[in-house]
């Protein structure tokens, strides 16, 4: 669902996806509003939940991640029933950040985030070859990350 924005509205969701530590006052400057306008548009925002979440983003490094994985993944069964089964457990995972229902070749793209290979080994072993219904499953590691982002285009 798309909701009609102006300009400002546009202004502020780009500036909070640049840094969402911006102030009201700093907000008000830059989109050249008073800030009980930027106040209440952003609690406009939040409650449509044009603004679904307000996160800091951890460094991977810092976290102890050493290996980014790409999993693709084909189930044996795709009932509605495996289906919601296989989110569900990939929720639960705490290595998946990311799980994405695909059309196509495959039935799941996982973003799986892990301290060494070892922690990947057993993270596959736990959580995709002791599942019945996973038929197969496809291992990208990661090399480099050219880009990574975590806003839309607005």
């Amino acid at each position: 669902m798309h909701h009609a924005l102006d300009e400002y509205d546009k202004a502020l969701l780009r500036l909070l996806q640049q840094n969402n530590l911006l102030t009201t006052e700093q907000l008000a400057e830059k989109v050249n509003l008073s800030q009980s306008a930027i106040q209440r548009r952003l609690v406009k925002l939040r409650k449509e939940k044009i603004i679904e979440a307000d996160v800091s983003i951890i460094s991977p490094q810092w976290a102890g991640i050493g290996i980014v994985c790409v999993v693709d993944v084909i189930l044996h069964e795709g009932s509605s029933k495996a289906i919601e089964n296989f989110k569900k457990a990939m929720t639960k995972c705490p290595e998946v950040s990311q799980c994405y229902y695909v059309t196509g070749t495959y039935d799941f793209v996982l973003i799986v985030n892990t301290k060494d290979m070892r922690h990947f080994e057993e993270f596959q072993k736990k959580n995709l070859l002791d599942n019945p219904n996973l038929k197969h499953f496809y291992t990208h590691v990661v090399m480099d990350k050219v880009k990574v982002g975590y806003g839309v285009n607005i």
